[in-house]
């Protein structure tokens, strides 16, 4: 039977980086092919190229058994090629509707028939059961209901063939099985998947098929996920094996003042008589689904949304933050940002500029300038501790990828010597490797003093990596739970907070 898309000796080359040397990738028709490799493997490029975002330098791409090259991704399109992007990639100034319709605008009469934008979004954010009227702008929602809404696009033609990459990462437990139940619907009528993720719970438990990508070339091809093992898939992506990290209890000191405590919090973005309290040397779990309010209570404690009620403390004083700057500059409170792609880091700055940006107030405190040195010397600091891949510092961090532009973001709060840290999302579209040493980091971080609220969609991280869980729901605080590294009890637990029963463990 004739595959639904076939590529063969993909290469591309960037100036100073070959991002595919020898690609390979077979997806039957009614498969769902998972996609992996660590940051920098080649997989986005890859995805790029099947899509009409970037042509290759040579290779050929089959499409139904046909020789296809697309100049654009509209043609792709046309052609039933669906996709969703790791970076989100919408139209922030339009409506839900019309980013879910913008492919192929439904028209009347040689004008847009708005009626049927409206009920055909409607169709597609009721398969993935999203409560949101489609006339909403786009600037409204969230970081995860923005990544419904691509998804929810990427359904809204009939695809042949539909790639999905990274579509769970800001998605909760619950959201993300019922994506899963979309594709699985899909692949029943004869789409092509193609998933990209590096959650091998979603791979081993969701694809038929695995391909994996190490420096650009295929290391594993169109392998039946019934033949292979986690531990070879691993070994693939890494070029070795990687042992299974073990999450240990860690003893926190809580007899102090909180580093960082609300009192009863209510603000302008709907919060209400929200109380929490993170410790010196603690790591806070904050864990909700999507529209829970977690993001923005961290927006909130930054100055960026009014508190309008109750009591903001740092180092058990009341203080009130005004702004992001006054945040980091009077109570040395960081944020690495969920969207690192427009808020993380300068895409078009190089890597000094972005590290050193927090710190230039300090380095030119007595100069009036900041010293070229000083800076460089800084930077490089902070690359070689969190192991940063860079060609030099001079490099644009819209080069880098995914992993390291967060090691980026990570670093420029790092170099202010934050005492309290949010982190939003820590490892959204991180591979393993690098997971595993943005764990480590976040736990050495913490036994340093720094105290850390952590956000995070991915039930196993906050289990793995928080000392206590607080559980939110539609902006209110609904229980805490101390972690006991007992995945399902811990689970249970949090999920019955979230449904308003109550489950101690």
């Amino acid at each position: 039977m004739t595959a639904a898309l076939e590529v063969r000796g993909l290469r591309k080359t960037f100036p100073g980086v070959v991002a595919l040397a020898d690609a390979n990738l077979v997806v039957e028709r009614g498969s769902i092919h998972a996609l992996m490799g660590e940051n920098g493997a080649g997989k986005s490029t890859l995805i790029k190229i099947v899509t009409g975002v970037q042509p290759a330098d040579s290779g050929v791409l089959l499409l139904d058994g046909e020789a296809v090259s697309f100049s654009n991704p509209l043609e792709a399109m046309k052609a039933g090629v669906g996709v969703v992007h790791q970076e989100r990639n919408v139209v922030r100034g339009f409506t839900v509707g019309e980013n879910i319709a913008l492919s192929g605008m439904p028209r009347r009469s040689g004008r847009v028939d708005w009626p049927g934008v409206w009920r055909e979004a409607k169709r597609c954010l009721d398969l993935l059961e999203l409560d949101i009227d489609p006339r909403t702008p786009m600037r409204d929602l969230s970081a995860a209901q923005t990544q419904l809404v691509e998804i929810a696009r990427g359904l809204y033609r009939d695809a042949r063939v539909l790639l999905l990459d990274e579509p769970t990462a800001s998605l909760s437990v619950d959201e993300a099985e019922r994506l899963y139940q979309v594709v699985h619907q899909l692949s029943a009528k004869g789409t092509a998947i193609v998933l990209v993720s590096h959650k091998l719970d979603e791979v081993f438990t969701h694809c038929d098929a695995i391909t994996v990508l190490r420096d650009g070339s295929t290391v594993m091809e169109s392998q039946p996920i019934s033949l292979t093992t986690r531990d070879e898939v691993i070994s693939r992506m890494v070029g070795r094996s990687l042992a299974t990290l073990e999450a240990e209890q860690r003893i926190v000191d809580r007899t102090g003042a909180p580093a960082l405590e609300l009192r009863g919090v209510s603000t302008d973005a709907g919060h209400r008589e929200v109380s929490l309290a993170v410790h010196p040397g603690e790591i806070l779990g904050m864990y909700g689904l999507v529209g829970a309010g977690r993001t923005e209570l961290a927006r909130s404690i930054l100055g960026l949304d009014r508190v309008i009620a109750g009591e903001v403390r740092v180092q058990g004083e009341p203080v009130q933050i005004r702004s992001v700057r006054d945040a980091l500059g009077r109570f040395r409170i960081g944020y690495v940002t969920e969207n690192r792609k427009e808020e993380g880091v300068f895409l078009l700055q190089p890597i000094t500029r972005n590290i050193a940006v927090t710190v230039w107030s300090t380095l030119s405190r007595f100069l009036g300038f900041v010293p070229y040195r000083s800076e460089r010397s800084t930077v490089q600091t902070y690359v070689d501790a969190l192991d940063i891949k860079i060609s030099s510092q001079d490099q644009l961090a819209g080069q880098l990828s995914g992993g390291n532009q967060q090691k980026v973001s990570l670093a420029k709060w790092l170099a202010a010597q934050t005492r309290i840290l949010i982190i939003d999302e820590p490892t959204v579209g991180i591979d393993v490797r690098t997971k595993r040493a943005f764990y480590e980091l976040i736990w050495k971080l913490a036994d340093e003093g720094l105290a850390i609220l952590l956000i995070s969609s991915d039930l196993a991280e906050m289990v793995t990596l928080a000392d206590r869980v607080v559980v939110m729901d539609q902006f209110i605080v609904r229980g805490e739970v101390d972690n006991t590294h007992d995945y399902d009890a811990m689970s249970k637990a949090i999920i019955d907070h979230i449904h308003g029963t109550e489950t101690h463990v």
